[in-house]
């Protein structure tokens, strides 16, 4: 099952919406979204029957040796809350190619709120570029869509503020969160914070690379302008943007996944791969 996405700018609120939710579907195909079916519940422990307890709870085989009326008790699997932090700055709406970094990520985001929510785990969104946008946890699927509309207005002179995000989230989380990046990581100074969020809470990166980036570490000196802040610049291709090599290294061992998504090519099957393959929410979640 594959769904690759149109381009963001053709797309009106209505295949907007259509969009991700076929998204959505792609990276829950093959899951269980309900949390009361299969392992959504595990067995804790059997007690005896009161007054009011269902009767299709009654443990019969404990009933049978004792004589007394037990029924089963189920402890739910907690659900983790999933941060979606979508870089608004300027660099991400450079493109090669006829969808932006930041098309891509804001139409993946959307995808992966509603396979979220499927689940039953609330969704927060973050954007890290200069605007003030930050939503707290929901499982309403109309502010959601409410927030990601807002988000496909975008500024092409913003900065991005990854670092200064990541490390709110150090402070304010408290309970163990699934935190998606979905970034072109062009920010160093973010890798810190991420290595501590990997620590306590299940970290995964989403790298947006646009086909010209990966082509320009082969020229020799290019001239251009710096999309965030316009300033001219002279330099090698291979000093441009970050060491690919380090930065996988470096997430690898704070315990951040990494995903590169390259703008060019069809990702909507990696997505559902690396995801299906964490369980969808995270590790170790059900």
């Amino acid at each position: 099952m594959r769904y690759e996405l149109p381009p963001l700018e053709k797309l009106d609120s209505r295949r907007f919406l259509i969009a991700i939710r076929a998204l959505a579907d792609s990276l829950s195909y093959g899951t269980v979204p309900s949390p009361y079916r299969g392992a959504g519940n595990e067995y804790a422990q059997s007690r005896l029957y009161q007054p009011g307890d269902a009767v299709r709870a009654i443990d019969w085989r404990i009933t049978a040796r004792t004589g007394n009326f037990y029924v089963k008790e189920f402890e739910t699997p907690k659900r983790m809350a999933c941060y979606l932090l979508i870089d608004t700055s300027a660099s991400m709406t450079v493109s090669s190619t006829s969808r932006s970094k930041y098309e891509v990520a804001t139409l993946i985001a959307g995808g992966l709120a509603f396979a979220c929510l499927d689940r039953v785990s609330p969704v927060a969104v973050l954007g890290v570029g200069e605007r003030e946008v930050r939503y707290q946890p929901s499982l309403s699927r109309n502010k959601i869509m409410e927030w990601l509309h807002q988000l496909r207005r975008y500024d092409v002179h913003e900065e991005t503020r990854l670092a200064a995000r990541l490390k709110e989230l150090v402070a304010l989380l408290r309970e163990r969160s699934l935190i998606v990046v979905l970034s072109d990581m062009h920010e160093p100074a973010a890798i810190r914070p991420l290595k501590r969020l990997g620590k306590k809470h299940d970290v995964v990166v989403l790298q947006l690379i646009d086909p010209a980036e990966q082509r320009m570490g082969g020229v020799g000196f290019v001239r251009g302008r710096e999309a965030e802040t316009g300033r001219q610049l002279t330099t090698r291709g291979r000093r441009m943007g970050l060491d690919q090599d380090a930065l996988v290294e470096a997430l690898r061992r704070g315990r951040v996944d990494l995903l590169p998504i390259n703008t060019g090519e069809k990702y909507a099957w990696r997505l559902r791969h690396f995801f299906k393959a964490r369980g969808l929410l995270g590790k170790g979640a059900r």
